[in-house]
């Protein structure tokens, strides 16, 4: 197994391991991918580009990291952001499947959380995660990763990610 290509040197092997794992998988059953990231600023795209030779299965990324590119890039309704926090459940599920239709790929991920610690208005390291599938349900998952900081929170965004595209993926509910 060939290493990453340009984030190698700074990630865990287990999550190597696994980004190698899913990219051959999706590869293997035809399925493609895309993200909607705010917290993680495309850190996950990066990732999913990153392993020659099965790069192709990542169809396209959108980087929403204010509330007006949620809305405008993904069509995420405004009294979402405004009733739940751009930091919800809600709005995880509405980026996700904004994603699948403004992209032809068959799942997309979606993350929005607080990376850093934002005051008290916030909880650090509170992420929300929603994973979409082209014809099927979107699964949500939320994490209190705690004030670890924004480097320690992305990379267990990144964990979580991979581990949800994964079940997708061994789900075969999307794609041709």
């Amino acid at each position: 197994m060939g290493a990453a290509e340009t984030l190698s040197p700074v990630l865990p092997d287990a999550v190597e391991e696994a980004t190698h794992r899913l990219l051959h998988a999706a590869a293997r059953k035809k399925r493609r991918f895309a993200t909607a990231e705010s917290c993680t600023g495309g850190l996950l795209a990066s990732l999913l580009t990153d392993v020659e030779g099965v790069s192709h299965v990542f169809e396209r990324g959108f980087i929403v990291y204010s509330e007006d590119a949620k809305c405008e890039l993904l069509g995420v309704d405004r009294a979402l952001v405004k009733d739940f926090g751009a930091v919800s459940r809600e709005v995880a599920v509405a980026m996700a499947e904004g994603a699948i239709r403004a992209s032809r790929a068959d799942i997309a991920l979606a993350i929005t959380g607080f990376a850093g610690s934002r005051g008290r208005s916030s909880v650090p390291g509170l992420v929300h995660f929603a994973c979409a599938t082209r014809g099927g349900a979107t699964v949500h998952r939320e994490e209190h990763f705690g004030d670890i900081g924004r480097g320690g929170t992305r990379l267990q965004c990144l964990r979580v990610s991979l581990a949800m595209l994964q079940d997708a993926v061994d789900a075969g509910t999307a794609g041709p």
